[in-house]
């Protein structure tokens, strides 16, 4: 392992020592040279010691006074005796102890390094006060991690020194997962066999070691589905890892450790190293989460359980059936939203705005999918006021829990015409929809997408304030998910719409760009390429079909042409054929089909088409095309018989595939004589 130390110079440190004229003694001895300069150093560096543990006034004036640089040169000292050069890091220590300022200047001064070299002393108190002091600087959010993984040789020097005390290890723990914080460093402490070094640490029975123990193997198991399965498959002794956290969530443990093992299970669950049917989830994280929720636990522990229970059940729907029947668990959350009468501490304001976040969250989570549930969590006392409350609150992580929430129970059909009509739920919801937050916006544009469905009474509303032309506007957006949602938006617009709608939508568009339709179908994202073609469907649905083409059919038909050819897959070419089938259920439109060549092999190309989905829509065309109640038919009909088409539908009549059979016996019998 090696490390690069950059000293302060005799300039740079007589510059910043206070005049000796005017300075204490041990100031003055803390500088001492020559032949005594031991002999001065012991006694100075201990009395500084002596001084600024415990106040935080005294760190910060010897901060004031320019001492960092004479400790960290201390510390680095070799020559010196091990009893200075341990005062001097116990110095550090309490240094970092004090205001985060106070740590700021302390890593300023480039001690991480000096700390770092430290371990490779020969003193194995100087190596567990470096290693404490070390642990603090990193449990602040602005340290830089990078330094440990910077460092050749320093993770596995790390591992070593844990072995040698409780105290290191409970140290080098606590320092990783303080430092594990991006993918790539995830990746790098799993490389260097972490895991299976804190196997041995959740055995013993020290909560000093437990707890961070397990807290780092929950930063290493957030999101990363590779090192979550290496951690639920390690073994120790036989042992799964896995099994090891189980004995420590006990209802007789430790409060904090009983949260802490139960969200990396919960992680392991979410990064699918854990089934959601495994009993370590549905058996002992779920309930142990719910039952930590109880109002008899302080505020915390109350926020981070239902905060890891929303994340926990989020995306199954039988962990959301079961939460929700456990423990009266909605009423509990309810009881979160409710104001405190007396303020015992100053704190209590940013906790009361934690518990409705982390409130809204699990209610989010609940209602995702479940109507029943969502029935049960509206009509949870003046909970809906809490919600819309909640859209205004100037707390953007408030607003954004809310409008989570609201995007939930928004899947619901009934309470889209009773309860959000009742509350007017759409007025906040606009206003959101001109956010500087992204996230926000992105929920709240999701949530809309479900608001301005046929069947919701705030559609009008929301048309009449200018909905069609935000929605446009999100379409122009350099996040894809908020293009998606601007897209799908306007699809839900225009399904069953009248004349007006449709066109002021396709006039819209054009507006931000004559182009803006083939950009859509252009876009890298899938999704918007397929919610621009079902807008298309929509807008080009009977009766309006004929009126729209005549305005912009050549628009369309250059757009079919060009998703058809385009490298997209079935899906996406499935919805440009059955876009032609609505354009042949026209009147007069059909005959742009018609007169399009090329549109036409295309058409009879799909008809042999190795995917039945592509096949069934092509034949839907040609059905439309052939119909024989309309007029023209006999000439439209000839037109096909001369590219063989009825010969081809005769050869798919065989097929296996029952929605293929139908659609094809229904066009066969449109060439069939009268």
């Amino acid at each position: 392992m090696s490390v690069d130390i950059i000293m302060s110079s005799q300039e740079d440190l007589h510059s910043t020592r206070l005049s000796f004229d005017e300075a204490p003694w041990y100031i003055t001895d803390l500088y001492a040279t020559g032949s005594d300069k031991v002999a001065k150093l012991g006694p100075a560096i201990s009395k500084l010691k002596n001084m600024i543990i415990g106040s935080n006034r005294q760190k910060s004036q010897a901060l004031r006074q320019g001492m960092l640089p004479q400790v960290l040169n201390l510390l680095g000292d070799v020559s010196l005796p091990s009893s200075i050069r341990q005062d001097a890091c116990i110095s550090l220590g309490s240094l970092v102890k004090g205001t985060p300022d106070n740590v700021q200047t302390v890593v300023s001064a480039n001690s991480i390094p000096k700390l770092i070299a430290v371990l490779e002393s020969a003193d194995e108190k100087l190596i567990s006060y470096s290693l404490s002091c070390l642990t603090t600087i990193f449990s602040h959010e602005f340290a830089p991690t990078e330094a440990l993984f910077a460092t050749p040789g320093l993770i596995p020097h790390l591992l070593v020194l844990m072995n040698e005390s409780i105290g290191n290890q409970a140290s080098v723990a606590t320092i990783l997962s303080n430092s594990c914080k991006t993918r790539e460093q995830q990746e790098t402490l799993c490389q260097q066999d972490v895991v299976i070094h804190l196997a041995p640490l959740l055995c013993l029975s020290s909560l000093k070691v437990q707890m961070p123990a397990v807290n780092c193997l929950t930063a290493l198991a957030h999101k990363n589905e590779r090192v979550s399965n290496i951690i639920a498959t390690t073994r120790y002794k036989d042992t799964l890892i896995s099994d090891l956290l189980l004995c420590l969530i006990g209802r007789d443990g430790p409060i904090k450790l009983q949260l802490n093992v139960a969200r990396c299970i919960a992680y392991l669950h979410r990064s699918n190293a854990l089934s959601s049917t495994d009993p370590k989830v549905v058996m002992k994280a779920l309930p142990c989460l719910v039952r930590l929720c109880g109002k008899e636990h302080d505020q915390q522990i109350r926020i981070t359980a239902a905060e890891t229970l929303a994340y926990l059940i989020e995306v199954d729907k039988e962990l959301q059936g079961i939460a929700a029947i456990s423990n009266h668990l909605i009423p509990t959350l309810a009881d979160y939203l409710k104001t405190p009468t007396v303020v015992y501490k100053p704190l209590n304001k940013s906790f009361s705005v934690n518990m409705i976040q982390a409130a809204f969250w699990a209610f989010a989570s609940l209602g995702a999918n479940d109507e029943n549930i969502r029935k049960r969590i509206i009509e949870t006392d003046n909970l809906m006021d809490r919600v819309v409350a909640g859209l205004d609150d100037s707390n953007e992580m408030v607003a954004l829990a809310a409008v989570r929430c609201l995007h939930s129970l928004s899947r619901s059909v009934h309470q889209l015409r009773t309860t959000f009509k009742d509350h007017s739920v759409w007025k906040p919801l606009m206003k959101l929809l001109q956010h500087g937050n992204q996230e926000i916006l992105n929920v709240a544009s999701s949530t809309v997408c479900n608001l301005i469905l046929e069947f919701s009474p705030a559609k009008e509303h929301m048309l009449n304030e200018g909905a069609v032309e935000k929605f446009c506007k999100l379409t122009q957006h350099s996040d894809s998910r908020l293009r998606i949602n601007g897209i799908w938006a306007l699809m839900n617009v225009a399904f069953q719409a009248d004349e007006i709608v449709k066109t002021q939508i396709l006039k819209s568009l054009r507006e931000i760009g004559t182009d803006q339709v083939f950009r859509l179908l252009s876009d890298s994202e899938v999704m918007v390429v397929m919610k621009t073609l079902g807008l298309l469907r929509n807008l080009l649905s009977a009766p309006h079909i004929d009126h729209i083409m005549d305005l912009y059919g050549t628009e369309i038909m250059q757009a079919t042409i060009l998703t058809l050819e385009g490298d997209h897959g079935p899906d996406v070419k499935e919805q440009a054929l059955c876009m032609l089938a609505n354009i042949a259920d026209g009147s007069t439109a059909k005959e742009l089909i018609m007169m399009n060549e090329d549109v036409l092999k295309k058409i009879t190309n799909y008809l042999l088409h190795a995917n039945p989905k592509l096949q069934v829509a092509a034949v839907l065309c040609i059905s439309n095309l052939a119909w024989k109640e309309e007029d023209g038919s006999a000439e439209r009909q000839s037109k096909l018989r001369e590219m063989q088409v009825p010969k081809i539908l005769h050869q798919l009549i065989t097929t296996s595939d029952q929605a293929l059979f139908d659609r094809v016996k229904t066009a066969l019998n449109q060439f069939a004589p009268n």
